[in-house]
């Protein structure tokens, strides 16, 4: 069912603004919040209440839509100087910065300057890259589902479904379609630290969709593959580069190196729109780094002690060659284990 509608909507066009789910209150509180000040929806990108990267793209899109609506002024230095206002936002997914380019490239391909025309050509084109990757995340599904044997064990790492792109989601995309087509799989979800996604918003998601889920800490999954109960790692990504070299959430590069050990298909799961031809590999991809109240007050209680040094990267990046398959919109890509594929 590529088109199906989810329960949980991360992100949708409301009048001329957007009404988001803020993911920082989740699991405990659901709360929708409706911006229409573009400066807004870029705080809501840099504080995580809208995340993933098919997702914040789509939050970017719409973001510049507002802007040129704000400013009153549809001029190409103007769309251009809101544009990389918007694109500063978070430097590692490459959704975001596609998808304001694009909506640029639209808004400007035409010679009217005439702010309310450049912005009703930027709403139409957010609203094209909404639905375009809602279609997206159904074509990955079903590529994805292909690999899945029924009465598998899949692990998954982040949140990488409803709540991070405009459809079912690219990993538990995947997940969601073997659902539907009758397949019983029994999901692992790391808890993915330090902010929990995995816990907070994987669980969550799954468990609204009735999907059979276990919580696991993020030190479990090497446990879990030695018993054997796992067949398949499925994660999404931020930003892929020529060679396949993948940036995601942090923790990812080292579920990919178990996996290699336990010999266990590892999948990369993501929209063409993720992967960065300009980015030769992932030396050359910009990783973020968040703050130290991340890990040493997570969530309002101190787990460290004051003025302990922190590294808290929120990315790392999988070497091309642990990675068995790309599962993409367009189909599978081969990754760098040629005996998995």
């Amino acid at each position: 069912m590529p088109n199906r509608e989810m329960k949980i909507k991360s992100i949708e066009r409301v009048g001329n603004g957007v009404r988001l789910l803020d993911q920082t209150k989740l699991p405990t509180q659901v709360v929708y919040r409706t911006l229409d000040d573009y400066r807004d929806v870029i705080t809501a990108i840099k504080r995580l209440e809208i995340r993933g990267a098919p997702a914040i793209g789509i939050a970017a899109a719409y973001a510049l839509a507002i802007a040129v609506q704000q400013a009153k002024d549809g001029k190409p230095v103007t769309v251009g100087r809101l544009a990389n206002e918007i694109k500063a936002a978070r430097p590692t997914a490459v959704n975001l910065f596609w998808a304001v380019d694009r909506a640029v490239a639209a808004a400007l391909a035409e010679d009217t300057w005439d702010h309310r025309a450049v912005a009703d050509r930027l709403w139409l084109e957010a609203e094209k890259i909404h639905e375009e990757d809602r279609r997206m995340c159904g074509r990955i599904g079903e590529f994805g589902a292909a690999l899945i044997q029924d009465g598998s064990g899949v692990l998954t790492h982040c949140n990488t479904g409803a709540l991070a792109t405009g459809g079912i989601g690219t990993a538990l995309g995947v997940i969601y379609t073997c659902r539907d087509q009758g397949k019983r799989i029994r999901v692992y979800a790391d808890e993915t630290r330090p902010l929990l996604q995995g816990a907070r918003l994987t669980a969550w998601e799954l468990q609204q969709e009735g999907i059979d889920v276990t919580l696991i800490c993020d030190n479990a999954a090497a446990v879990l593959m030695r018993q054997g109960k796992i067949n398949h790692v499925i994660v999404g990504a931020d930003r892929v580069a020529r060679n396949g070299d993948t940036a995601n959430k942090i923790g990812t590069y080292g579920l990919a190196v178990l996996a290699n050990h336990h010999g266990i298909p590892f999948y990369i799961a993501a929209p063409i729109s993720t992967f960065d031809e300009s980015t030769a590999s992932g030396r050359q991809i910009v990783i973020e780094e968040r703050g130290a109240e991340e890990v040493t007050v997570g969530f309002g209680q101190r787990t460290a002690p004051e003025g302990i040094k922190v590294y808290a990267p929120a990315f790392d990046v999988t070497p091309h060659e642990l990675i068995s398959c790309f599962i993409t919109d367009s189909g599978i890509r081969p990754g760098g284990r040629l005996e998995a594929q």
